[in-house]
């Protein structure tokens, strides 16, 4: 059922996908999802039934795209769209490129397959070869596809900040850059059709502040009408065919085809569906800012900051505003447009100078041309920042100053020349500092206690915030390098042994390879992996790919694995004969510390499995009935407690916090954040009482003996 426009009556969780004609409140997650549905029914419309096949790894800003996608239910059925969660990126990504071969199998039931590949930065830079690939072989009849790439600017979820244009440009991928929730919509629209018109698959960056943004979008069955140009190379009309044969010689001229046709192609679609824009145009214009996506956005506010607010009061400044949709291959149009009478061009952009060295590109032959600026000025020096993410605040001060000599105004002039920061007479004393922790009962808070001596590596996952902590972690790697670093280390140390943490989600998407590797090259470590069921950091999804314990004990073993010993939060779970490998021992987690101390005397490669499920995601099955309420639960008699803290240095648990009281300082545990894990037993005090708790509710905290106890009756 689809519904043509949104009531009260029919308003459902699922009406944001449904609803054609109206508005919709949507994230710019949500947004994507819905771009799916959106070109199967215009391809309905048009009689072409075609399918979807989705797949990607998750990743913020992206992490809950696919989550989404499957909470829409019947709609994946109604509309035949297909998610796949790739094992890794790149293996994904080759499955996108499967659905559009056309040699490859012929379609029994659909006229066309669309798919759509999802990631983040990483996992782009990953995926180069196969996207090179599969962007020069080209899109199937009727398909397309749009490469969805979230980017972190500010390093916000991720180890490095992100900017993806340059892998999707090395790829020879058209790409799109949305800015609010309705340009996804939009934008998604034509990049299907942008793909099936070159052949090309479409990149389309997504940056944190647009996947996490939430608005209202307008949408419309005639919304997007996309035009595609009557285009003609070597006296032949344009229209791209995929070729039966995806090898050599064909590649060298596919390569040509790209560049030479392919490209004006989608030049030749930006420009005749007005995928770029002029926002404001005064005909006496003296400035034009260029910039794209979320950017763009932040560029009106920060001129509405200085104000400038309205449309015609940029006009009226003489400032030109130019957005981009498409950044890559930039339309000459929109340039020359740009640059008309102005005598600057300031693009204005994050990280690397992209789309300035594209404008500066296209002007450089012109016998008048305005002075490009961006990352530097017109004297060499520093003007928009490198790094980071550039928003209303930074950005205000830059334009005010490139404003001034035009416009001075109070309100510039002020932005322009910020008042140095007031000394301050009275020093406050530092606030303290809070890093992110582990959640209450989260497996990583013991799993990751170093119990050899041997330096640790960390690696991709929650259990990374041990870099954090004082547990004798040392370096860091990419995610599935955990642990090769140590090949080139090790022949030149005299150290002798490397406790390498690898989280169970990253072991299936690539860091198996890794002891394999170690294994390779003989060097004596131990592969700690962290086994707790579901890739935690992006909203507790089963690995793809993933093997229970057993298997993946029989796994390394068969790699050649010298030693293996599982630890185990319950190892009754395995049963009186668990299916382990020969000589694998079990045993409980308590002697975690004597596994790591074992495995560093053995020669060779070793691996040590920690098994224990993650405490939120159990929270979460707890909550819908999926998983076992723990009726046991741990109180303090504050009586008895002295306040020293052993069992929260045992635990490492948030849910252990110091409180005062009537009778000093104590230790309590905050009843409505435990997760029932129990380390906090490990601590030898007798002020700890387990009681347990009626239908499993938490008891009340703290318990309090009462004031008041009335006199007993005789004979009662």
């Amino acid at each position: 059922m689809t519904l043509t426009a949104a009531s009260i009556a029919d308003f459902g969780l699922d009406a944001k996908y449904r609803v054609t004609d109206g508005g919709v409140l949507v994230t710019g997650v949500q947004a994507l999802v819905r771009v799916l549905f959106d070109q199967i029914r215009a391809d309905r419309r048009r009689n072409l039934n075609t399918a979807a096949l989705v797949s990607g790894y998750p990743g913020s800003p992206l992490g809950g795209f696919d989550q989404a996608l499957q909470r829409t239910g019947v709609l994946l059925a109604e509309h035949d769209v297909h998610l796949v969660p790739g094992v890794n990126e790149d293996l994904a990504a080759t499955a996108v490129w499967g659905s559009q071969q056309d040699n490859l199998a012929p379609l029994s039931r659909h006229d066309g397959v669309i798919g759509m590949w999802y990631g983040k930065a990483p996992g782009a830079d990953r995926c180069g070869d196969v996207f090179r690939h599969a962007n020069l072989h080209g899109v199937g009849t009727n398909g397309g596809v749009i490469c969805a790439v979230g980017d972190d600017p500010q390093s916000k979820s991720s180890t490095l900040p992100s900017a993806s244009e340059a892998a999707l440009y090395d790829a020879g991928m058209p790409i799109l850059a949305p800015g609010t929730p309705q340009e996804v919509l939009d934008l998604g629209r034509h990049g299907y059709e942008l793909s099936r018109y070159t052949g090309c698959w479409t990149g389309f960056k997504i940056v944190t502040s647009v996947a996490d943004g939430f608005g209202s979008a307008d949408v419309a069955v005639d919304r997007i009408s996309p035009a595609r140009p009557e285009l003609a190379f070597d006296g032949q009309p344009w229209r791209f065919a995929q070729r039966p044969t995806f090898f050599l010689p064909h590649t060298l001229d596919l390569e040509a085809e790209l560049y030479e046709r392919r490209h004006p192609a989608a030049r030749a679609y930006a420009a005749e569906n007005g995928i770029n824009a002029v926002e404001a145009d005064p005909q006496d214009a003296w400035l034009t800012i260029i910039s794209s996506g979320r950017t763009y956005r932040e560029v009106r506010q920060a001129l509405a900051d200085l104000g400038l607010a309205r449309d015609q009061e940029v006009r009226d400044a003489g400032i030109r505003l130019v957005r981009l949709g498409m950044i890559y291959p930039l339309e000459p149009g929109i340039v020359r447009a740009a640059a008309r009478g102005v005598a600057e061009i300031l693009v204005v952009e994050e990280k690397r100078p992209f789309i300035e060295r594209f404008v500066r590109e296209q002007l450089y032959d012109l016998s008048e041309r305005p002075r490009v600026v961006g990352k530097r000025d017109e004297r060499d020096a520093p003007l928009l920042p490198v790094n980071g993410e550039l928003n209303a605040d930074r950005l205000r001060p830059i334009l005010a100053r490139r404003l001034q000599s035009r416009l001075a105004t109070p309100q510039i002039v002020a932005a322009a020349n910020p008042p140095a920061p007031r000394q301050q007479l009275t020093v406050l004393p530092a606030a303290p500092a809070r890093t992110a922790a582990f959640c209450s009962g989260c497996p990583h808070n013991r799993s990751t206690v170093p119990g050899a001596g041997s330096p640790v590596g960390g690696g991709v996952g929650c259990h990374a915030m041990v870099m954090w902590l004082d547990r004798g972690a040392v370096t860091y790697s990419q995610m599935g390098g955990e642990g090769a670093q140590w090949i080139g280390r090790a022949p030149f140390t005299d150290v002798p042994h490397l406790v390498q943490n690898v989280g169970d989600g990253t072991f299936f998407h690539s860091g198996s390879l890794a002891v394999r590797a170690a294994v390779s090259a003989g060097v004596t470590m131990t592969f700690k992996v962290l086994y707790n069921g579901v890739v935690a950091m992006t909203g507790g999804q089963d690995p793809a790919g993933q093997l229970d314990v057993p298997h993946l004990c029989q796994a390394m073993a068969a790699e050649g694995v010298a030693r293996i010993i599982v630890v185990s939060e319950d190892p009754s779970r395995y049963g009186r004969r668990p299916k382990l490998p020969s000589g694998t021992q079990l045993w409980g987690r308590h002697r975690l510390a004597e596994a790591e101390r074992v495995l560093a005397g053995c020669p060779g490669v070793t691996l040590l499995v920690y098994d224990q499920a993650c405490a939120a995601e159990l929270r979460r099955l707890r909550k819908r009935g999926k998983a076992p309420v723990r009726t046991q639960r741990v109180v303090i008699n504050e009586a008895v407690c002295e306040g020293c803290g052993d069992c929260g240095v045992k635990s490492n648990c948030l849910s252990v916090h110091p409180v005062d009281t009537d009778l000093g300082r104590k230790t309590q545990i905050d009843q409505a954040s435990c997760n029932t894990d129990y380390s906090c037993l490990d601590g030898y005090c007798p002020s700890f009482v387990t009681v347990l708790a009626s239908g499993g509710r938490p008891p009340q905290t703290p318990p309090r003996a009462p004031t008041h106890l009335p006199f007993p009756l005789h004979g009662r």
